[in-house]
């Protein structure tokens, strides 16, 4: 479920002054528990809530000194409280602060990205209601196969997008996860009960059990997720990149007042976008790789995921992020010629509707081998000599023989490759 609070932009969400105020989040929720349980002082809880404050540039400039970020992060916050500050990060190792408000970064990105997938779904559903009963030639190995409904493509890119947005609810699922654990998860200086009660506080879940971090699985489920989402929205800005071409023009981006599309060529139309969003997907997949590659750490813990998690958990989630603005609007703007797909249907003068026509002649009683021979030795015609399917078809002894000239002009409807669209339809958008 969406969040009910307000979410801020995904560049937001991953700047520094976030991620340490997320920091500072967890020290707080630590620190109540322990005053709640008289580890602490009450009066110091209240200082350090009333004076914790803390600034970005202070930080680096402490870790210039320690070399290491989150003593950097404490020794800003001791200057800040003063004498209360013994009691900040007590029993604490950096992980359990660190991985802890990673937890909430990651279930904030996922609410962003579910909110962007919900906006992309209704764009489908309604571009898919939209083109329901609009023709169109349907391609296997990108030759023309049978017909089919152009609604039907949104009607499938809105189903995959819902598997998408169930990915990522048990994504979220699974990274909303914090550890309160010490320094190799064992609870040395801490009672469980702490790592619970902080979690409870934060809106996380505790880890069932831990070592220095949460396992490294959590993020990779997280960055996979990422990446088959990213390869959904490629799938669908490919299709457009098709549909776009000369030879093709059967839908394009929109193409805006005062856009150019080539320095050199003042009539190019290319699919900029769509393109855009492909490259995009691949940077994507390729941060799956890295954490599947940061699972697999030392005993309870080494420190080779830390430098690049900094870079591959904010970059995909603000690149999907990006590439599902994009898409819908992609989508949402998509120009649609119809006209033009029904020149296409007709181009292959009338081969689309072969299959039909073998199920004709068997259903006559005829051997599916030899309707099969009977119907390709015309089709062959057709590709090589350019003739009309229906035409040969009409002259065609063996052919003539079993069906009837109103038989075989019914070969060339397209009432039975439709027929179905409405009952797909049902089963997409209302068995939901």
């Amino acid at each position: 479920m969406i969040a009910r609070y307000t979410l801020p932009e995904m560049g937001a969400l991953w700047s520094e002054q976030n991620k340490f105020q997320k920091w500072l989040e967890v020290e707080l929720a630590v620190c109540e528990v322990h005053a709640e349980m008289g580890t602490i002082p009450r009066e110091a809880l209240e200082e350090i809530k009333s004076r914790a404050a803390f600034t970005v540039e202070r930080i680096n400039e402490i870790e210039k000194t320690t070399d290491h970020d989150v003593i950097a992060f404490t020794t800003n916050l001791a200057e800040a409280i003063g004498a209360s500050s013994r009691f900040v990060h007590y029993g604490l190792t950096s992980s359990d602060v660190v991985d802890t408000a990673n937890a909430l970064l990651l279930r904030d990105a996922c609410d962003i990205l579910l909110a962007k997938i919900d906006a992309l779904i209704e764009v489908l559903k309604r571009r898919a209601f939209e083109f329901k009963d609009t023709p169109q030639i349907g391609r296997t190995h990108g030759i023309h196969a049978e017909p089919t409904s152009f609604g039907l493509v949104f009607a499938l890119w809105y189903e995959e997008m819902r598997r998408n947005r169930e990915r990522m609810v048990r994504a979220r699922e699974r990274v909303a996860v914090g550890k309160i654990s010490g320094a190799v998860g064992a609870f040395a200086h801490l009672d469980p009960i702490v790592e619970e009660k902080v979690c409870q506080l934060l809106g996380l879940r505790a880890a069932p059990v831990s070592t220095q971090v949460i396992q490294r699985d959590r993020y990779a489920e997280y960055l996979c997720t990422l990446a088959i989402i990213a390869s959904s929205l490629e799938k669908f800005a490919l299709q457009v990149r098709h549909w776009q071409r000369t030879e093709v023009r059967e839908a394009q981006e929109k193409f805006k007042r005062g856009q150019k599309g080539s320095s050199a060529m003042p009539h190019k139309r290319n699919p900029i976008l769509s393109e855009r969003i492909c490259g995009m997907a691949r940077t994507v997949r390729a941060n799956s790789i890295v954490g599947l590659e940061n699972v697999a750490l030392w005993h309870e813990r080494d420190i080779s995921h830390s430098s690049a998690e900094r870079i591959v958990l904010p970059d995909s989630s603000a690149t999907l992020d990006y590439m599902l603005a994009k898409t819908a609007s992609l989508l949402d703007g998509l120009v649609v010629y119809p006209e033009r797909m029904l020149e296409n249907l007709n181009a292959t003068r009338g081969l689309v509707f072969s299959g039909q026509l073998l199920l004709a002649l068997t259903q006559k009683g005829i051997s599916r081998e030899e309707a099969y021979e009977w119907a390709q030795r015309n089709a062959m015609r057709v590709w090589d000599e350019g003739e009309d399917f229906q035409t040969l078809l009409m002259e065609d002894a063996d052919i003539r023989a079993h069906l009837a000239p109103e038989e075989i002009a019914r070969v060339f409807s397209f009432d039975t490759y439709l027929r179905n669209v409405d009952a797909i339809f049902a089963r997409v958008f209302e068995e939901q």
